[in-house]
């Protein structure tokens, strides 16, 4: 066996329907499988799939409210407490700083994630943080800790 011998199972494809060719064909000469009259029977006829008969569409009945910023910048949240737990385990060094790109190899943020450091939980250890952005609650943890914070 090989690949010049394989072919469908039988019974596993059909020809296609050939309408609008003729009385001979099979398919009506005369309303070539489409019945007789109406919208769907036209040349280019049929309705689009999301219209619903001239009720009012699901789209327009649902309320809408509220304003989305299309152009907000979002950030990953980090704790403090995170980051004192991942000091004290050893999985980040505690003497370097911590920047996104420690953050991005221990696989708290994405590849292009901003991060943004906020006030969650208790610091005691002294560490140099960059970030993107920083909560006043975590900036006073960290500095009373004994360490520094940069905003990028």
């Amino acid at each position: 066996m090989d690949l010049s011998n394989l072919k469908p199972a039988e019974g596993a494809t059909k020809a296609r329907k050939r309408i609008g060719r003729g009385q001979g064909s099979g398919y009506g000469g005369h309303t070539a499988t489409k019945g007789n009259k109406g919208q769907k029977s036209r040349s280019g006829g049929g309705v689009p799939v999301w219209f619903e008969g001239g009720q009012m569409p699901l789209q327009r009945r649902i309320p809408k409210f509220g304003f989305k910023n299309r152009f907000r910048t979002e950030y990953s949240a980090v704790n403090v407490a995170r980051l004192a737990e991942l000091a004290s385990s050893g999985k980040i060094d505690s003497s370097q700083e911590i920047t996104p790109e420690v953050l991005r190899g221990v696989g708290l943020l994405g590849k292009n994630d901003l991060v943004k450091i906020l006030g969650g939980g208790e610091i005691d250890t002294a560490l140099k943080v960059s970030a993107n952005g920083f909560s006043a609650s975590a900036v006073k943890k960290i500095e009373a800790a004994g360490g520094t914070t940069t905003v990028l």
